[in-house]
């Protein structure tokens, strides 16, 4: 199923109902970094990610240091951003914060 690029409004709007997401210099994707206590946390935090992308067919790029993971959405097929990105990025909100103290 094509996905359907956001316009600057639409991504304004997603982006409000966010917490610590960061639009890209060149509005295509999304960023944000979670940090945990410790790396089981950053890699259960992950792996739970990791099975809501593989539902949703949409995978983030992502970096991972010890306790820290940096996440960058965007949907490549269309070159920016579609509903997919702002649905993945509350599921890893809501997955940080239940691994978060």
């Amino acid at each position: 199923m094509a996905r359907r690029k956001f316009e600057e409004a639409e991504i304004k709007a997603e982006l409000g109902k966010l917490h610590g997401w960061a639009l890209a210099d060149d509005a295509g994707s999304i960023n944000k970094q979670f940090a945990f206590s410790n790396f089981p946390e950053a890699f259960a935090f992950m792996t739970e990610v990791a099975l809501t992308a593989e539902k949703l067919d949409h995978h983030p790029d992502w970096r991972n240091v010890y306790s820290r993971v940096d996440v960058s959405l965007s949907t490549h097929d269309v070159g920016g951003l579609t509903e997919l990105d702002f649905k993945l990025a509350h599921a890893a909100d809501r997955a940080a914060s239940r691994l978060r103290v």
